[in-house]
């Protein structure tokens, strides 16, 4: 009998050996079976340590049970005693179970009698579950059938099967649209390993086995689909296994750290067709998106029709819609197996009656079987077809069930052969850093906000959003806007110049009104512009709307433009929209539309109107008449055009009897957009100041996303901040105004010499994806300043230290402005300072600035 640790040293050095044996990542499927029988040899070997009588039972469950053992899995385990334990067998267990951690082994165990695990399974979906997927190690052969037996009849199939989907159903919640996700779950996410442990969990409670070719004899699969699902299964299986090897740890995410190791693990290379580019890393992900919609498509088919063996379908009322079609129950389906053989029009009229038709929720098994077979159809005569190109159309005018319809389009693959440029951007990748899904995903969630403006559910998300695209004619337009807005993507050169080829070509094809096709093709190519204005230029300056008012032209190119906009940042990631974004394009649109609406468009009237409209809000705080004339007098034109009424009733409030202090003043609030603080620093105008008040805001974890930096007549700073904290950070909004207000000033007002930059570390995303910085400078429409625009991978410490480089060089820095696009920052900033007068001192402190930001 051999001590623990030897059996430990010979679990390792065997567990290595498999390693060795299966290193080509292709061929490593039967490691799972290995790893799961000398793990079996393994514990009975330790079991017999103890001479445990035969009516206890050591038994295999889980993925364990099921003979799927991965390399860094939990070993999920069953010890069955029997009804009355002892107490020195439960000591001697004990004993057994802290060996099992001993020699090294990930355990999951629970200790249990029959009655017990009744209990349990009565209660835990789960129990029931892992006792299907039982396995006897150890013990009595006749007492592990007898309970298995047990259990399995206690097993209601129709309970089973509705908690089975309501735990699916909790789980897609959990993973939403993660199957597309850069960094996708293989095991969890929809079309993941876990919808084929589903159904093999349905087919073993109803005693039908777990094998798809047993499925196949019952007629559930055709032998084409097993082939397709038993490959797809083979990738994820295989991914799964190198992913855990090369995390050394159960890791079931494709993170971006292991994205370029396993591509080159499984073989693939950089490779390029034509104009489009593709990465080995995005050759190995396009592979598992592959597998992950297979999967997608096939598991509802299995589900569906082990449904139809548990409950009934007799009495199901069948309705007729057409000669091609009928509601069965809530469920469409085709008349007969060949009627998109017989008209192939009928693959998109499927889909069409499936949005219009109220009472219809779900495809039928058999019409997406017979779909899956006729998508070859779909071919140039079929695109050229009027009759498709109308019903095609069609779909994008119904009033409801469209970002439905179109997700089963896609998933189903019928989306992208009708528009094969959309098929080639299906499962690519976005290496960005602020895009979270690939193309076709981050796309059909771009339209879902569109169409999201258009339903009264949502109307409280985005009141102006939601009643401009109720007042605008035929919203189909941005609905095919929305679809075709990043299809340039993956082809090299510019994806909006390349998208808008697609699309013009597309709508000319199609049969859309000129000024609708025209339309479209303008919002894809321009789908950036307002964004980048809203978020890189001061939308409070009047010649910055009066030039984006010159371009956008109309009011309907106009609220075209913005919904578009809106929804498309929306669909890039969680933590790419905010709340200040949100404020900058409604504050861009409605200076716009004013704009577009009035006769009246001097710069004179603009700042007599700001300025009344400031003092009209002073007088509500109940400030004297004259008790702005003081501070407004060191103001000058610039500063009343590049801020709002608010903020310089703000700052006149604030400081309207303190207009030539020697301490600096520092006053904080609530941002009006609800998400963030305004902070307004006052002071004696210093050189540093700015790289000062970063340095601050970075050593406290804030990030500022917008700044105005403004010099009174008198030589005073000005300056106002938008700053974000993180929410975990927010307990007291008031104490951490009265912080902010407290700390910056005192430091401030004892001028010490900036702390240095810490040195940040770099996240996962900019270590796999690092991004070239660029800096340029370049001197402003109207020559008086310069524009210093910065590109670079995001970390603590870059305003301020650009900030320092500028003070430096004597730069003085008139506005910033701050934009994050989740790992990347784009920065642009409006300058000042004798040095820029001569292009190679610029060209010196462009090449000073980027070693700066490289050195950071």
């Amino acid at each position: 009998m051999r001590p623990v640790n030897a059996i430990r040293a010979s679990y390792a050095a065997d567990k290595a050996a498999l390693h060795q044996r299966f290193d080509t990542p292709s061929e490593a499927l039967p490691l799972l079976g290995e790893l799961t029988q000398l793990t079996d040899h393994t514990l009975s070997e330790l079991w017999g340590r103890h001479q445990f009588i035969d009516e206890v039972l050591l038994v295999a469950v889980g993925g364990y049970g099921r003979g799927e053992l991965f390399p860094y899995s939990d070993v999920d385990l069953l010890i069955l005693l029997p009804d009355l334990p002892s107490t020195a067998l439960l000591e001697k267990l004990e004993v057994f179970v802290g060996e099992l951690w001993d020699i090294g082994l990930e355990v999951g165990h629970s200790v249990r009698t029959t009655a017990d695990c009744m209990h349990e399974a009565e209660k835990d979906i789960t129990v029931q579950t892992a006792i299907l997927e039982a396995r006897l190690l150890v013990g009595s052969l006749e007492r592990f059938n007898e309970f298995y037996a047990t259990v399995h009849r206690y097993i209601d199939t129709k309970e089973f099967f509705e908690a089975k989907l309501l735990e699916q159903q909790a789980r897609y919640g959990r993973f939403q649209n993660a199957t597309y996700n850069l960094e996708p779950n293989i095991k969890e996410a929809p079309g993941g390993l876990r919808d084929l442990h589903l159904i093999g969990w349905i087919a073993a409670s109803q005693g039908l086995g777990r094998d798809w070719h047993a499925l196949a004899q019952l007629k559930m699969l055709t032998d084409e689909e097993i082939i397709k699902l038993e490959n797809a299964e083979r990738v994820l299986r295989a991914y799964r296994i190198q992913l855990h090897w090369r995390a050394k740890r159960r890791e079931d995410r494709i993170l971006f750290d292991y994205q370029h190791t396993l591509a080159s693990d499984f073989k693939f290379e950089d490779s390029e067709k034509g104009s489009i580019r593709l990465r080995a890393s995005e050759a190995l992900m396009a592979t598992y998106y592959r597998s992950a919609r297979i999967i997608s498509q096939l598991a509802p088919l299995l589900l569906e029709a082990l449904k139809a063996r548990i409950f009934s379908q007799v009495g199901i009322e069948i309705r007729p819609i057409n000669e091609f079609f009928q509601l069965r129950g809530s469920s469409i389906e085709i008349t007969a197996p060949d009627v998109f053989q017989r008209q192939p029009s009928a693959i998109l009229e499927l889909f069409w009656q499936l949005e219009r038709l109220r009472d219809s929720r779900d495809i039928s098994p058999a019409t997406l079987r017979a779909l899956w077979h006729a998508r070859s159809s779909i071919d140039d005569n079929f695109r050229r077809n009027f009759v498709n190109q109308q019903l095609f159309i069609n779909i994008f005018r119904e009033p409801r069930g469209l970002t439905r319809v179109l997700r089963r389009m896609n998933q189903y693959g019928v989306l992208g052969r009708f528009i094969p440029e959309f098929g080639q951007i299906v499962g690519r990748m976005q290496h960005d850093l602020f895009h979270v899904y690939t193309v076709d995903e981050h796309t059909l969630m771009v339209l879902r906000n569109v169409r999201r403006f258009a339903v009264n559910a949502f109307t409280h998300e985005y009141p102006m959003c939601s009643r401009l695209l109720a007042e605008f004619e035929r919203p189909e337009v941005l609905y095919l806007a929305a679809l075709f807005h990043d299809i340039g993507k993956g082809r090299g050169g510019d994806h909006s110049l390349l998208g808008k080829e697609i699309a013009a070509k597309w709508c000319a094809s199609m049969p859309l009104p000129g000024e609708d096709a025209q339309l479209i093709t303008w919002l894809v190519e321009h789908h950036l512009t307002m964004s980048a204005v809203a978020q890189k230029q001061d939308v409070y300056d009047p010649e910055t709307i009066q030039a984006f008012a010159s371009w956008v032209g109309d009011q309907r190119k106009l609220t075209a433009i913005y919904l578009l906009t809106v929804a498309d940042i929306r669909g890039t990631s969680p933590k790419v929209w905010n709340a200040w974004k949100a404020k900058l394009l409604e504050d861009l649109f409605k200076a716009t539309q004013r704009l577009l609406s009035s006769q009246n468009t001097s710069t004179r009237s603009l700042l007599e109107e700001r300025q009344d409209e400031a003092l009209r809000l002073i007088r509500l705080h109940g400030l004297r008449q004259e008790a702005h004339e003081e501070f407004w007098k060191v103001l000058d034109t610039v500063y009343f055009l590049r801020h709002d009424a608010k903020e310089i009733a703000w700052h006149t409030r604030m400081l309207f009897s303190r207009t030539s202090t020697n301490k600096p003043i520092v006053c904080a609030r609530l941002s009006e957009s609800g998400e963030g603080l305004q902070v307004m620093v006052y002071s004696v105008d210093k050189n540093d100041l700015f790289a000062q008040i970063c340095s601050f805001f970075e050593r406290a974890g804030y990030t500022i996303f917008d700044a105005h930096i403004h010099t009174t007549q008198h030589n005073y700073a000005l300056d106002s901040f938008y700053v974000y904290i993180p929410d975990n950070r927010v307990d007291n909004y008031r104490d951490l105004i009265a912080y902010i207000e407290f700390e910056l000033g005192q430091q401030l007002e004892k001028e010490q010499p900036l702390p240095s930059v810490r040195k940040s570390r770099i996240s996962r995303q900019l270590k796999h994806f690092p991004i070239q910085p660029h800096v340029m400078i370049r001197a402003d429409e109207r020559g008086k300043y310069h524009v210093l625009s910065i590109a670079a991978g995001d970390r603590t410490g870059l305003l301020s230290t650009i900030a320092r480089v500028l003070a430096k060089n004597r730069i003085e820095i008139q506005s910033a402005k701050i934009m994050t696009l989740g790992e990347r920052a784009e920065d642009n900033f409006l300058i000042s300072g004798e040095l820029l007068k001569d292009q190679h001192a610029s060209r010196v402190l462009e090449a000073e600035l980027l070693h700066a930001i490289h050195e950071h």
